[in-house]
């Protein structure tokens, strides 16, 4: 359930975060850290946000800082940009329990909920303590190799097993909490965290999961028997995926880290001890997010 920020809560140091050199962002981010720092508010950018501002807009006097020296200083995060950036700020500062509010300047946006027209007024409702608090699990990733652990990380939306650039099948084995469930022959496996749901796996006709639900989906991609189906499993369940025949496979975190595989291979997931917290603006509801972005019930063009 999403709850109030509270007046208890009031951030008075915030950090500003883009990832691209876009001079949309360039003049936002300009914009919102004026407005932040007229309010009485203590502005850091990320580093490599105010190197790439600084090359679009002039010497801006930012107070540069790591993601480690955000994520041990700051009461919010406010991210410009789309769902991306927010996925990377999210894995980044997901340890230090650090807030994170979105300002859309991508496409969809279903993480970045306050619109770029809108964001002043928004921050207004921010400092004085009108934001909502939600809370999104995240995945918790090893990948194994002779049973040494070669690579992990977490990720927020999901984990994605493919059959990497050569294009055949790969085959490999699904375990769920120690117990053998199939043998899989596709063109992979998306294992996603509710917030993943409305991303890749919806492509692949996976469910949509409200943010509230405590599972993880599998989704199949394209499987080569037609009775392999999307498997929704409680977020407390280990799951480990074998891979018993691929030419070419990798694992990706978020669609943003790759690690390549080979057969033999496994790669263990599980809820993460950590969880990202979201900030929303007063009235925010996640199903008018899914009516407007997903355009459900939006009259055909030309009627």
């Amino acid at each position: 359930m999403n709850q109030p920020y509270g007046s208890r809560n009031l951030p008075r140091t915030i950090a500003l975060i883009g990832r691209y050199q876009s001079p949309e962002i360039a003049e936002s981010l300009r914009l919102l850290a004026r407005y932040l720092r007229e309010r009485g508010v203590t502005v850091l950018v990320e580093e490599e946000t105010a190197a790439n501002i600084g090359k679009l807009a002039g010497d801006e006097h930012w107070v540069p800082g790591s993601f480690e020296a955000i994520g041990a200083s700051v009461d919010v995060a406010i991210v410009l940009g789309g769902d991306g950036t927010m996925l990377n700020a999210a894995r980044r500062l997901a340890r230090y329990k650090v807030p994170l509010a979105g300002v859309n300047q991508g496409r969809l946006g279903f993480m970045t909920d306050i619109a770029r027209d809108d964001m002043l007024t928004c921050m207004e409702d921010l400092l004085d303590g009108r934001f909502v608090s939600e809370t999104r699990m995240m995945l918790d990733a090893e990948v194994l190799r002779d049973g040494r652990e070669l690579a992990s990380n977490i990720a927020l939306n999901d984990v994605v097993m493919d059959k990497g650039a050569i294009g055949r099948m790969i085959e490999f084995e699904l375990y769920i909490d120690g117990e053998f469930i199939y043998n899989l022959r596709a063109d992979g496996l998306i294992v996603s965290t509710p917030t993943g749901s409305t991303a890749y796996s919806l492509s692949a006709n996976g469910p949509i999961l409200h943010p509230q639900v405590a599972g993880i989906a599998l989704v199949p991609l394209c499987p080569h028997a037609l009775t392999n189906r999307p498997i929704l499993v409680g977020d407390q369940a280990d799951i480990e995926l074998r891979i018993t025949h691929a030419t070419d496979c990798r694992v990706h975190f978020d669609g943003q880290l790759t690690v390549d595989l080979v057969r033999g291979d496994a790669v263990r997931l599980h809820r993460s001890q950590y969880s990202i917290c979201f900030l929303h603006p007063p009235g925010y509801s996640y199903f008018a997010m899914l009516r407007q972005k997903l355009q459900w019930s939006a009259r055909p063009k030309g009627t």
